[in-house]
């Protein structure tokens, strides 16, 4: 019954869910409209602020490209793909793929949500491997796998609490950094972990389509020579008939090994120094440096890099569009308002309830955690501050921990229907195949729904 309901909300997907640019391209239409209509903002005000917003998530984009086509790299070398094949061996049936990619996907996830580009590289290797395998409900798996980063390591809000004179303890809004112990390492925050590794995966297997006719990769595929030979071959080919300096210096394993090792020294350097402490630029500069030690040569590292950046277009040029959205957030007060109201509502028994569904809201304007709780953070801490008023520092630290992750977990799971974040998972998983958020985005409806239910009782009946 599942599979079948599944089905059809899928089919509805497919029938009325544009592109993920047209989708951007109605957001900026609807936002822009709400912005004039909801607030005192004038028209010029509002295409200021799109404007202006355009260029602030350039550095983020650009990270985005730079973790895909490192991690896309990594795993076009010798060492990795003897690996998966030594992997395909173990997992024979298409069951057991969407299980072991649900599962992995989510423990990679609480390293790095950039992780789910080898996420996605091993969906595809095994999806080439193994036969049966409904390959857009498998690219609607990996998708899923990384909605558990907010439990983890790169979790943007938990890890902006605990920063030093950010912007809410430099606005007044905080007095302090609130240490993870209260956001990361709280009980419900572990609970959250379980659901995304145990949970999920089950219910994902309740959810496999019954048959894969005319949707495995190989009869998706529409173009048949994609990347048919390996990289070293690829190398051996460019170079001449005759010795020369320039291919002694092109295939130097010394010279790129030798860098690579002043890469690994600092990056050694970097975690003694700062303790743990994973960002989006030390991902990308460790995946960078593995990269370099794994293809030895420079050359084919070289051809591993342009294979990696052949498909990255919707991310260079959608990004800027959602940047211009959450610009229209912040500049007209949408953002600030549509919060007021929801937090207007709320109790000291509701508060985490509101601040999970502000976060799912806000999400599908503006997809990004941070820049999201730029915009409704500080009425969300503000709110429980009101309602904190008689109570100690730490029930309110707690509190407003509680509220902040609540937030954190309605923005991550509104990705399932916000099809902003497949811009990662399609560079890998739609090489070479027509595919589109559509797709994917109807095997996800039935997970929403049953996650979005187990989540708002877990933020608001279980203890911090």
């Amino acid at each position: 019954m599942l599979t079948k309901l599944g089905q059809k909300f899928t089919d509805s997907f497919t029938k009325y869910m544009p592109s993920a640019y047209v989708f951007a391209l109605l957001l900026t239409l609807i936002t822009g409209v709400l912005a004039v209509t909801l607030t005192d903002s004038k028209p010029i005000t509002v295409l200021e602020g799109w404007y202006d917003g355009f260029w602030k998530l350039l550095a983020f984009g650009m990270q985005i490209v730079l973790i895909i086509i490192t991690a896309y790299c990594i795993a076009q070398s010798n060492p990795v793909k003897h690996a998966i094949d030594r992997l395909a061996l173990i997992i024979k049936t298409p069951t057991q793929v969407y299980i072991v990619v649900i599962a992995l996907g989510a423990l990679l996830s609480l390293i790095s949500f950039g992780m789910v580009v080898i996420t996605a590289i091993l969906g595809r290797e095994l999806a080439l491997r193994i036969k049966g395998i409904h390959y857009p409900f498998l690219v609607g798996c990996v998708y899923f796998s990384f909605n558990g980063w907010v439990c983890g390591l790169s979790s943007s809000i938990a890890l902006l609490l605990n920063t030093e004179n950010n912007f809410l303890i430099e606005s007044g809004i905080l007095k302090d950094t609130i240490s993870t112990s209260y956001s990361l390492g709280s009980t419900l925050n572990m609970a959250m972990i379980v659901l995304f590794v145990i949970v999920a995966p089950l219910l994902i297997y309740l959810l496999i389509p019954k048959s894969s006719k005319g949707k495995e990769l190989n009869d998706l595929l529409t173009e048949t020579n994609i990347e048919d030979h390996s990289v070293k071959d690829e190398a051996l080919s460019h170079k001449l008939p005759f010795r020369a300096i320039s291919d002694a210096l092109n295939n130097a394993g010394w010279l790129q090994i030798g860098v690579g090792l002043l890469g690994v020294t600092y990056i050694v350097y970097h975690f003694i120094k700062n303790g743990f402490d994973l960002n989006f630029n030390i991902m990308i500069f460790i995946f960078l440096i593995t990269g370099m030690l794994l293809h030895i040569t420079p050359m084919r590292y070289s051809i591993a890099m342009k294979r990696a950046s052949s498909n990255i277009s919707g991310i260079l040029f959608q990004y800027p569009f959602y940047a211009g959205i959450m610009g229209i957030m912040i500049a007209s007060g949408l953002g600030a308002l549509i919060s007021d109201a929801l937090v207007a509502i709320a109790t000291p028994e509701s508060y985490a309830f509101i601040s999970y569904v502000t976060g799912g809201v806000i999400n599908f304007a503006i997809p990004s955690a941070g820049g999201e709780f730029a915009v409704i953070g500080p009425s969300i801490i503000n709110m429980v501050q009101e309602l904190a008023a008689n109570l100690s520092q730490t029930e309110i630290t707690a509190m407003t921990a509680r509220a902040s992750m609540s937030v954190a977990y309605g923005e991550s799971l509104s990705n399932l229907l916000q099809p902003f974040f497949l811009l990662i998972v399609f560079p890998v998983m739609g090489k070479g195949i027509k595919i589109q958020a559509r797709d994917v985005v109807g095997y996800l409806f039935i997970p929403f729904v049953v996650l979005f239910v187990v989540q708002a009782l877990m933020v608001t009946y279980l203890p911090l």
